[in-house]
């Protein structure tokens, strides 16, 4: 069985139960859903209400108890440990919470690290690296360590990072927590742009009201498992 062609991930009956001091905890429970390819979405929920957990089963992070996982045509259900590395490299972008750059990596050579990985020539890699960071505007920075870039400025990186390869979706895991307002907008801006001149999908996991506000569709999740999901009308 495979997916439609608009479809970017799907997940059928999915469940996540993990054991704590002898007690089944479900993180996620029977969850089926679609994200269409070109998709701009949020799941949101209180805390431990099974997003990031939602999140890192679809990104191949963490496998189901029961219930499968598709990405595109791609069942990850009996992957290898290396084959769903080799999945994520190819056709998953994740954008983090406390942005995951390499400390010991320049702007750029994060920026093009999963380019590298992949085999990709070293004048490619910097010519579409310097488009990116030309058209969001960071420019001038690929020099800099992350510890002298601000904020904005790591989660624009990390932004980059996770769209360069055109992966089927990107995740992206609370992305605006430690921005201020002014950020996170930007931020969003450059998001949109990527979803709507590029078709990259975006799925998010937050908190953040801006964020939901800014989505076209809207998953809300409670104790695991959907409560709604709705097409939204963005404000933003």
């Amino acid at each position: 069985m495979t997916t439609n062609d608009g479809v970017a991930v799907r997940t059928d009956g999915v469940w996540k139960i993990f054991e704590h001091d002898g007690i089944a905890v479900e993180a996620v429970r029977d969850v089926s859903l679609e994200v269409k390819r070109g998709d701009f979405l949020a799941m949101a929920g209180p805390s431990g209400s099974g997003k990031t957990t939602l999140l890192n089963l679809i990104g191949g992070l963490t496998r189901p108890t029961r219930g499968s996982v598709w990405i595109g045509d791609q069942d990850l259900t009996g992957l290898s440990e290396n084959q769903l590395a080799r999945l994520r490299l190819d056709r998953v972008g994740f954008i983090f919470q406390a942005h995951n750059l390499l400390p010991v990596l320049t702007a750029l050579e994060n920026a093009e690290f999963s380019m590298l990985l992949r085999g990709v020539e070293k004048a490619e890699r910097h010519r579409r690296v310097r488009e990116m960071f030309q058209a969001i505007g960071i420019a001038g920075l690929e020099d800099r360590w992350p510890n002298k870039l601000s904020g904005g400025e790591q989660q624009r990186v990390a932004v980059v990072r996770a769209v360069i390869g055109e992966p089927a979706i990107v995740l992206a895991d609370e992305p605006t927590a430690n921005l201020d307002s002014a950020s996170s907008a930007t931020l969003l801006d450059i998001m949109e742009r990527f979803n709507q001149e590029l078709g990259t999908t975006f799925l998010f996991c937050t908190h953040d009201p801006r964020v939901m506000e800014r989505s076209r569709r809207l998953i809300r999740l409670v104790d695991g498992a959907i409560e709604s999901d709705r097409l939204v009308t963005p404000t933003g």
